[in-house]
């Protein structure tokens, strides 16, 4: 049985067209940082087949803090009242305004999933997880899949319930942790001891292991090998489809 897996790297490494030869998919990473004009992403669009997938980081304007290091690539000047309104799905105008940001960039992408990164610092406690869910529970969804890769020390209980209560994915790198979404997987593979880790065949074949038979999933490398190690990853899945 062939499975449906969406396989891929964290942003693309080389040319569009040379890369969409390679792989189905590509998660967007510039959309965390900076998101592109939305003509820059139609264009994206454009260069690659039809049924090659987009799937993008939201703006880190939701889930990170003005304080957190990444913000040195965003190039918009914030006032002192936004500085204090971003991350951790805040219920502020900025958090909104990244939110439609976000929704725009996979309307211009036609991108079905977002994923959502947050820190290690957005960490479990009441006043994050009554920001989750009032984001989750508010926001318009209009079918798009979203994922959520919490970074800090949550009780996979409550990660469990929060990913059922708000109809989310819970994403991992699985040679870390296990999801607690078994039947929803977008792993994110950053490389086992550090990024310039190279993974062997036997562990590619694990990782084949842990998808679901029957559902679309996805798997995206973000090592110093991601693009040879996807492709490794690709020949097992469409080699050994009783697996």
């Amino acid at each position: 049985m062939q499975r449906d897996v969406r396989i891929g790297t964290c942003g693309f490494n080389g040319t569009k067209s040379r890369y969409a030869a390679l792989f189905s998919s590509v998660e967007v990473q510039q959309t965390f940082y900076q998101p592109p004009r939305v003509p820059t992403l139609e264009r994206w669009r454009t260069e690659v087949p039809l049924d090659f997938e987009f799937t993008l980081k939201a703006w880190q304007l939701i889930t990170h803090e003005a304080k957190s290091p990444t913000y040195k690539r965003l190039k918009r000047n914030l006032s002192d009242q936004e500085r204090t309104g971003t991350g951790f799905f805040k219920p502020t105008p900025i958090v909104e305004e990244a939110w439609q940001t976000t929704r725009a960039c996979a309307d211009a992408l036609r991108a079905n999933v977002i994923l959502f990164q947050c820190p290690a610092s957005f960490d479990q406690t009441r006043e994050h997880i009554s920001n989750m869910v009032r984001f989750f529970s508010g926001i318009e969804r209009n079918g798009l899949t979203l994922c959520w890769e919490p970074r800090g020390p949550w009780d996979r209980q409550v990660v469990k319930a929060l990913c059922e209560d708000l109809n989310l994915w819970h994403v991992v790198d699985p040679f870390v942790s296990t999801t607690m979404t078994p039947e929803q997987c977008y792993f994110r593979l950053h490389g086992r001891n550090g990024w310039r880790y190279k993974y062997e065949p036997q562990e590619l074949s694990d990782l084949a292991e842990l998808l679901p038979p029957d559902r679309r999933a996805y798997v995206f490398f973000n090592n110093s090998y991601m693009t040879e190690d996807a492709q490794v990853f690709k020949r097992i899945v469409e080699t050994d489809r009783d697996y």
